[in-house]
């Protein structure tokens, strides 16, 4: 069986910023991507591009995830969307993977996932200027990506640790692949040093 990775969509959603992970978990590793609607069942990215939801957040079952990503977008600095709290303390109760970047990092912080994880966001003291109940100011790392117990954070300007992040996760055992995707997005450069 196929296993699925889903992606929240909503208006206004960094579409960049999961892109790679997207393209190699259903490229390179074999996972279905599927998406799933926070407020409808079509949703436009910065970029204009209007996507489909397979899913609602209504309809979902988080059983059905392998992983959940999600993009950041300014939404996510507006307030907390219960809907999406809730299914990610469900989702981290299961022991399911979660990996947030660039604002999204706040939805893990209203859920309470980040007071005791491990963390990375888009800069000190960034998250407590959006959730005022966020307690996990020790766990924070000025990092690019970091990953613990279940939980993948990453700042906006590094999709690519992200992914990588996300590799580790899902496919550990391909380690050998997953260093290759680092070095060459690293680097930037197919050939040479």
């Amino acid at each position: 069986m196929r296993r699925s990775a889903f992606v929240l969509i909503f208006d206004g959603f960094a579409d960049w910023e999961p892109a790679s992970a997207l393209a190699e978990l259903r490229r390179s590793f074999g996972f279905s991507i599927r998406t799933l609607g926070r407020d409808s069942q079509t949703a436009e990215s910065m970029a204009g591009l209007k996507i489909a939801a397979d899913l609602s957040l209504a309809q979902f079952d988080p059983e059905w995830a392998d992983v959940l990503i999600l993009p950041g977008g300014d939404s996510w600095m507006e307030r907390e969307h219960p809907g999406v709290s809730s299914i990610l303390r469900t989702m981290a109760s299961a022991s399911r993977p979660l990996a947030a970047i660039c604002a999204a990092t706040l939805a893990l912080a209203h859920a309470g996932l980040l007071d005791e994880r491990l963390h990375t966001s888009n800069g000190a003291g960034f998250i407590e200027k959006y959730v005022p109940g966020y307690r996990g100011q020790r766990h924070y790392r000025a990092e690019r990506a970091v990953s613990d117990r279940g939980v993948i954070t990453a700042n906006g300007l590094s999709p690519f640790a992200f992914a990588a992040e996300i590799f580790r996760a899902m496919v550990p055992q391909r380690s050998g692949d997953i260093a290759k995707y680092e070095a060459l997005y690293s680097r930037g450069l197919l050939d040479g040093p």
